[in-house]
């Protein structure tokens, strides 16, 4: 079983507690809401998984250990359940808060042991008018809720009522979690810090590694960004980082490998730590070598200039999908004057957006939201205008697609802005461009007046991640 480390103390008015409360204040009168952590997981015979806590539970309570479990009822009350002290399992798994400090630690109203959830719960249940959950997260909790209730029914002689609505709590939470408050904000900043050194060591051994004829190998740099990921703070990676060496590049969720990294190759990694519960998210693409060929340079500027473009739009006021559609404009224009499509075939610039003819070359999204999980919750559908739809129908699959506006950027929202360009061999693609993919990739907190990029500790431009690798020959 996966050791868990001593939970510090929160204190009661704390972050964790406002959040409580502004649950609360939306499940209506007579309202209850259950939010579990998340599971262990076994690995192999007598071995877990490391631990990963829930990220709506912790949102909620700051707390890390597993086996526990948050209600929280309307009129603010806010019950713990998780595991009681016990100091001979302690010894083996690592320190248990227990429900008496939990109290006073986390700023909760009261605390037990989770083996009395199953007794306490259909109680709790009682003459209650809504019960909300986590909706297809948890799994066998829809079955648990179910066998309380069905406990609460039977004692509907006595004069107990059942609640008659079960609400996903998802649509409470995922509208919090997305705007990112004064707490949240630092260590997002701190997780993309930490990050940013990562991709730079990686960068720097790649160089320094071919500059003294060694073989290196996807997995060295996958091992320079874990290094580094720990030694600056991090507790984990937010996801498996992906370090692709030339063709590779070309395959979106590539992992890192053995692969051969060779000069003259350009290397696309996709890492980010996760810092105190929150993720980064950082895409670069630099050359082995340290110096960018001709080809590779001009696809890596049209995909920062593509960058710039939707750079400019993460702002309030704009809506999410505009970051990708001036990611969309400016690289269908470079795909044209780079020969990559022909315009005697396809068109040209509006053409190309039209009939998608770019996702030959680009074929994901520009963004998604960041925050607690790399790819965070949150509606991506402006809330006030579901109402208003429309159909089209893809050039590409055929499939007709009802459209609604897309989300208003707001102060506190967090995206990632990540263009890319993936050039396989095909009929008509000229062969310098061939087996090249490129991706940039930075997290961008929507402010009051424009964005913040919190990963741009590591250089973006060409000659400057040129620079870093021609003088970052040492380890800082």
């Amino acid at each position: 079983m996966q050791a868990t480390a001593s939970t510090p103390a929160i204190p009661a008015q704390s972050v964790y507690a406002e959040r409580r409360a502004q649950v609360a204040r939306q499940l209506g009168e007579g309202g209850i809401a259950i939010i579990p952590t998340a599971p262990e997981h076994p690995r192999n015979r007598d071995s877990d998984f490391l631990y990963r806590h829930d990220s709506y539970f912790y949102y909620l309570t700051g707390f890390t250990e597993p086996n526990a479990s948050l209600v929280i009822t309307a009129d603010g009350k806010s019950t713990l359940f998780c595991a009681p002290k016990d100091l001979a399992r302690e010894i083996w798994d690592g320190y248990r808060l227990g429900p008496d400090a939990a109290v006073p630690a986390l700023g909760v109203s009261e605390a037990y042991s989770v083996a009395e959830q199953a007794a306490r719960m259909p109680k709790m249940l009682e003459n209650r008018s809504v019960v909300w959950y986590p909706f297809a997260i948890h799994q066998g909790l829809e079955g648990t809720v179910a066998q309380w209730l069905n406990s609460v029914r039977a004692r509907t002689r006595y004069g107990a009522l059942v609640p008659e609505q079960q609400r996903d709590l998802c649509s409470v939470l995922d509208e919090m979690r997305l705007f990112k408050d004064a707490h949240e904000v630092p260590i997002l900043r701190r997780a993309g810090s930490i990050s940013a050194r990562a991709h730079i060591l990686a960068m720097q051994r790649s160089a320094r590694m071919l500059r003294a004829g060694q073989d290196v190998r996807e997995y060295h740099l996958d091992a320079e960004l874990l290094q580094a990921f720990r030694e600056y703070g991090s507790q984990y990676p937010a996801y498996g980082s992906i370090v692709a060496a030339g063709a590779n590049a070309c395959v979106l969720h590539y992992r890192a490998d053995a692969a051969p990294i060779r000069s003259g190759d350009l290397v696309l990694i996709d890492a980010g730590c996760e810092f105190d519960g929150y993720a980064s998210d950082i895409t670069r693409t630099f050359p082995a070598n340290g110096k960018f060929s001709g080809p590779q340079r001009d696809l890596y500027d049209l995909v920062l200039a593509s960058q710039d473009a939707a750079i400019a739009l993460a702002r309030p006021g704009k809506r999410f999908n505009d970051m990708h559609d001036a990611t969309v404009a400016v690289l269908a224009q470079g795909m044209l004057d780079l020969g990559l499509l022909d315009k005697n075939k396809v068109g040209g610039v509006q053409d190309v957006i039209d009939k998608r003819s770019y996702f030959q070359f680009y074929m994901h999204r520009t963004g998604h939201w960041m925050g607690m999980d790399v790819h965070d919750c949150g509606s991506y559908i402006e809330p006030s205008e579901l109402g208003q739809t429309s159909e089209r129908r893809d050039p590409l699959s055929g499939e007709l697609i009802l459209n609604r506006p897309s989300r208003i950027l707001r102060p506190g929202m967090l995206t990632t802005i990540e263009p890319g360009i993936y050039v396989r061999p095909a009929d008509g693609v000229p062969e310098a461009f061939h087996n090249i993919g490129i991706r940039i990739e930075d997290d961008a907190l929507i402010t009051e007046d424009g964005c913040e990029l919190l990963t741009r500790g590591v250089p973006v431009k060409a000659d400057e991640i040129e620079a870093l690798m021609r003088d970052g020959a040492a380890r800082p």
